[in-house]
């Protein structure tokens, strides 16, 4: 059921909930540095002038309600930095936020993000595979709304799962176009009289992809213009924790229906493909000390190049000292060298990367 902050007290986070009240209000009265990331869907003042109809005069049902109607661009760009302001105070040190907006809106907010300190990383184009075409055919179809990704600061250590959206994207690094469909039939949620419920309900496929990307299971994720609380719907699933606020009575009744009918994944489907960065640091001279690698055994680089190993973890070649990775890059010329990638060792006749042996004693140290 929804809540106002003040009945939860300002010393507790409301996790799991909506918050009605206006964003900003609710935002300031939350602690501070307690959210881990921050999914905006903010008005876009999309500015327009009268009705939209179709070729066959059918109206467009377009975004026409009060709270994306501005008086001046200058009173939306108040706003934008009053939010954005009250967001930055609630994010942890390592926290980020995303902003998704259209041409309307994308670059003052891009502005105030970086006006107020917010560091940003990757601007996203959601290229929309199904958009709605240009009745007028006096512009572009607008087919694409753009997603920006910031930290709190530069410099902060930001939720990346690289690996996970790498193995999203069939085994290729993941992109900044996104191809995907706007949000359609039985995922578009339905008020009472069979309408919209909610002219701007983004698809849950576009949440799932920010969500695995940038934040880990237990997170805790804010949205500040929550709606029909897709946000919320994909967290819950994802095991993440979320927090909704929503000022309009109409969304929040239609969120809660929603959450309710979540149900959360199992643990084991909640794991995801582990950063290599992630994964414990191995040490050559470990593999020397355990016996993986002999003293005095020959190391064989990808164009013949030999060094031999040295009971302290370093190799030495014909002209060249020192670590895997030095002695790597001299032979190369190369200002730098992965030595795990770079040398393999001979087994029953076979070369095989070194880095066989790195992946066998991370194994056991996960044990």
């Amino acid at each position: 059921m929804s809540k106002t902050v003040a009945a939860e007290g300002a010393d507790m986070l409301p996790l799991d909930q909506i918050l009605a009240g206006d964003c900003i209000e609710v935002m300031q009265a939350l602690p501070a540095a307690s959210v881990d990331l921050i999914f905006a869907d903010p008005p876009y003042n999309l500015q327009l002038r009268g009705d939209l109809h179709r070729p066959d005069s059918s109206r467009v049902d377009a975004v026409d309600d009060a709270w994306d109607q501005f008086d001046s661009l200058a009173a939306y760009d108040q706003f934008t930095r009053a939010w954005l302001a009250a967001a930055r105070r609630l994010l942890k040190p390592a926290g980020a936020i995303w902003v998704i907006g259209s041409y309307h809106n994308i670059y003052r907010v891009g502005a105030s993000l970086q006006d107020l300190g917010f560091w940003l990383l990757n601007d996203v184009v959601w290229r929309k595979s199904n958009p709605m075409p240009n009745f007028r055919g006096k512009r572009l179809t607008n087919a694409h709304e753009t997603l920006i990704w910031a930290s709190k600061s530069e410099g902060a250590r930001y939720t990346f799962n690289y690996e996970a959206l790498k193995a999203l994207n069939e085994g290729l690094q993941m992109r900044s176009d996104w191809v995907l469909p706007i949000c359609s039939g039985h995922e578009r949620l339905k008020d009472a009289a069979g309408d919209k419920a909610h002219p701007t309900q983004k698809p849950e496929a576009l949440l799932h992809r920010v969500l695995v990307g940038t934040t880990n299971p237990g997170d805790v994720v804010l949205d500040p213009f929550f709606g029909t609380g897709t946000t919320g719907a994909v967290a819950k699933q994802l095991g993440r924790r979320y927090i909704g606020i929503e000022r309009e009575a109409s969304y929040r009744e239609v969120a809660l229906k929603r959450l309710g009918q979540v149900r959360p994944l199992e643990a084991l489907a909640l794991e995801t493909t582990a950063s290599k960065r992630a994964a414990p640091r191995v040490a050559f001279g470990s593999l020397v000390e355990r016996g993986l690698l002999r003293p005095g055994e020959v190391l064989v680089g990808p164009r013949g190049q030999a060094a031999k190993v040295r009971v302290d973890g370093s190799l030495v070649s014909a002209e060249h000292r020192g670590s895997i990775h030095q002695v790597g890059a001299a032979l190369e010329n190369a200002p730098s060298c992965n030595g795990w990638t770079y040398w393999q060792f001979k087994r029953d006749g076979k070369l095989v990367p070194i880095d066989v042996l790195r992946q066998q004693v991370r194994a056991e140290m996960e044990q």
